[in-house]
């Protein structure tokens, strides 16, 4: 099988702040803010959604393959997909930008401001398909270039192939026509609780409208699981216990990971769900996005421990 995974690739620098971002926040002084948090220090890790998602399936046996761009200080990241056993052959490379960096701190009680410079995201990747079998081929459309995400949602309807729409960090920039036709084009949709409030709000759909346009939406809630709905009904997945919770960065994109497993695999809807939440609840155990491991043995054992076998 064929994963076609399409997103960003980026160089996530990642803070701690040792307090709470409310509380040095003015109510009625919103429109003026100007702050400055001292964090506790600064790692640097290898992300973006194409990246991450493709970290997660590579855990899991599977060798995507990534459309996505980087800039001149692609090296490190290129080497780093190696190791994992990623092609990099259809990663376009933009030699007169660096790669997309995000900078993210996070608070005390999980709370996250991000600055992204998109640098060689605002470029195509101008993916060749003249090789890919539809049938035998499964796609995912995650935050990245929004040419890439609109023309590749359009592609992947012409072609036949399965995919799945997650417009995610990229809907501020979307305006409502557009999001909306995109998502018809696709299968699933996928965001977390908050991003479906943001496409509904861009978009005017209702969660019946989107059914008229995708056969699932799901949607991630945190601590409170996720959320499968159908035309058929809804069912609700609960999160795999975690008490070691260290950095939530990622977990979304680990997520993704599990559910298309699944979806390769043949499994129902609701079992790839609840292999993305086992995905989802490694990731979010160790620092950065790329970071977490487990072996099959350990995988299955929680996703059987869990959710049954």
């Amino acid at each position: 099988m064929d994963i076609l995974v399409s997103g960003s690739l980026a160089y996530d620098r990642i803070m701690e702040y040792h307090g709470k971002f409310a509380d040095h926040l003015v109510a009625d002084r919103l429109d003026e803010v100007n702050i400055s948090f001292t964090v506790a220090g600064l790692t640097e890790n290898l992300g973006g959604t194409a990246g991450n998602i493709a970290y997660s399936l590579s855990l899991l046996g599977e060798k995507p393959t990534i459309l996505g761009t980087v800039g001149l200080d692609y090296h490190r990241y290129f080497e780093w997909l190696e190791q994992c056993g990623i092609s990099s052959a259809a990663i376009r490379v933009i030699p007169e930008v660096f790669t997309a960096s995000a900078f993210i701190t996070t608070d005390e009680t999980n709370n996250q401001i991000t600055a992204f410079n998109p640098g060689a995201m605002m470029f195509p990747s101008e993916g060749d398909f003249s090789a890919v079998d539809s049938s035998q081929s499964i796609a995912i459309i995650a935050p990245g270039n929004l040419q890439d995400m609109s023309e590749y949602a359009q592609r992947y309807r012409d072609m036949g192939i399965f995919s799945i729409f997650d417009p995610g960090q990229s809907l501020p920039v979307w305006n409502g026509a557009d999001l909306a036709q995109a998502i018809g084009h696709c299968d699933v949709l996928v965001s977390n609780d908050y991003e479906l409030a943001m496409i509904a709000q861009s978009t005017g759909l209702t969660a019946s409208d989107l059914l008229e346009k995708v056969d699932t939406v799901i949607t991630t809630k945190g601590d409170q699981g996720c959320e499968i709905v159908t035309r058929t009904g809804s069912v609700t997945v609960p999160p795999v216990p975690t008490g070691n919770v260290l950095d939530p960065t990622g977990a979304g994109d680990a997520f993704r990971g599990g559910l298309i497993k699944g979806l390769i695999n043949g499994e129902s809807m609701q079992r790839c769900v609840e292999m993305g939440t086992v995905c989802a609840h490694y990731a979010i155990q160790q620092f950065g996005t790329q970071t977490y491991t487990y072996t099959m043995d350990e995988f299955t054992g929680v996703l059987d421990r869990h959710f049954g076998g």
